[in-house]
Parts: structure tokens; sequence; C-alpha cells
């Protein structure tokens, strides 16, 4: 299964027995959505609804932060994911959630996991069936692994300013990026990483939310001077438009890389990290 599936392509395999379709979708606190009752009043045939903000580590005071890996294994085994299944993801969301759900998912060991190009809001679109209500589930064991190698913490990152052995894209609009605009939750000091470069999430996506090609999306990421051939560290503000960042290198063949888990949430708010501007 490839990372990035069709519309056309997710049809001709409802049904499949091993397949499983999940809505990721999650929007900011102040966007006044729904995302659950969006997904009951219509869903793709069979997908379930992964709450993306009950997925994180609720004894962090980070926001945002990777769950421990026993509730991300139970939650799995709740909505029916499960060893061996072809898990494709969609969402509604301006912050393309999919992407993290799928981080997320790799990280902790799931093998063939993809996103459904343009989301729900191309299914739509195209006249395909709805389903209404919730799906009845079947748990199911999910063995779950951590690979931190993926995973970047505020040390790492720190001895990163150092090194300079990673390169860092902030996946931020370019106003939050150069402290333009403060932060908007208003506790955080304004800037980026010292080092990093921006690549606002928004950027690799077509005018009707396709995905661009890899090669343009290879495109965008020379354009900034990013080297997919060289390791890559994502961030943002919480750790959930980066995601949408470590997706575009994946389509454009990048292998070697990270997320910043804690992201600008963590960062900003130690008077102690450096920040830079402009």
């Amino acid at each position: 299964m490839e990372l990035l599936v069709t519309t056309d392509w997710l049809a001709n395999e409802l049904g499949a027995s091993d397949l499983r379709i999940v809505d990721a979708t999650k929007f900011l606190p102040d966007a006044g959505r729904n995302p659950q009752a969006e997904y009951e009043a219509g869903h793709i045939p069979g997908a379930v609804f992964m709450d993306l903000a009950d997925l994180t580590d609720s004894n962090s005071d980070i926001e945002n932060m990777l769950p421990p890996a026993e509730k991300f294994a139970s939650r799995m085994q709740s909505l029916g994911l499960g060893d061996g299944s072809r898990i494709v993801i969609y969402d509604d969301s301006p912050l393309k959630s999919a992407a993290r759900a799928w981080w997320m998912l790799t990280i902790f060991g799931a093998h063939e996991v993809a996103i459904l190009d343009g989301g729900i809001a191309k299914w739509k679109a195209e006249g395909r069936a709805l389903e209404t209500g919730k799906e009845a589930l079947r748990h199911r064991h999910f063995t779950v692994w951590k690979d931190d190698k993926d995973v970047r913490t505020k040390a790492d990152m720190l001895a990163n300013l150092h090194s300079k052995d990673e390169q860092v894209v902030d996946a931020r609009p370019a106003d939050r990026f150069s402290g333009e605009t403060p932060d908007p939750r208003g506790n955080l000091a304004s800037g980026h990483i010292p080092g990093s470069v921006n690549i606002p999430h928004s950027q690799f996506f077509n005018d009707d939310g396709t995905w661009k090609s890899a090669d343009d999306v290879k495109a965008v990421f020379d354009g900034a001077g990013v080297d997919l051939g060289k390791p890559v560290v994502t961030t943002c503000g919480s750790g959930m438009t980066a995601a949408v960042v470590s997706f575009a290198a994946a389509l454009a063949g990048g292998d070697k890389l990270a997320l910043y888990d804690g992201s600008w949430a963590e960062w900003g708010a130690d008077a102690d990290t450096p920040k830079a501007t402009a």
C-alpha cells in the first residue's frame, strides 16, 4: 500500500477484511467544530473515529505529547485496529490532522498506514456513499513498540544547536515563525528555534486540498534549502502540523525523519531556551 491513496483506490477496497478506515479529524479549540459529532453525521463507510485529543500523555504538562505505549495500544485495540491491518486515515481539518495519526501509528509499530488524498472533502465532492452514527467495533490485538529514534526531546534539540547534525523544519505560519505575530497560547515566547527553517504545512497542498505530487513536494523542500538526503527534524506549535511536514518528507523520499514532540509548546515556554526572530 502506498503512503498516499486515492478515493478511487479506497472505494475499490471497501469491504476488504484487512482494511481499516480511520477518521482522525481534530480542530483547534476555538474552531467551533466538534469532530466526533461531524463524524457521526457522515463518515466513509466502515470508518472509526480516532480521538486525537485523547491520544496524549495526560501526565505531561506539555500540550499534545505522545501517550504512553500501553494507552495507545488500548485505544487502537478498542478501535479494531490490529496486527496485520491496512490502515487508511483521513480528516476534514485545516490542520491536516490525519498526518499526526499516521505518525503516531508508525511510531508505535503499525506497518501499513496510508493517508487518503483529499480526505473526506474529496470523497463527498465525488458523491460517494456515507454512513452515519457509530460503527460496531470488534477489539483486535495491537502489538505496540515505540521507535524513540524518530522522536526528539528538548535536550536533543539543544544538543543539535551545537552539532547541527539535523536540519530543523518548522511547520507554523510564517508570521508566528518570525515572531511578528505572538503565539496564540499567550504564555509562550515568540519566534523560532535558532537555525530552523520555515515551511508552513499548507505549502504541500493544492487548492482543492489534495497533496502536491512527490516532485512538487520535493521542490518545496529544495526551495527552503532542505536536503531530504540528510536528517530532518520537524516541529510546529504542538507536534500536530509538524507531522504534516514529516509525511511530506516521506512522500518525497526522505527517510531520516524525526519529530520534536514538545515543539514550541515546550520550547517557547522555557525561559532558558534560545529563541530567534525575523
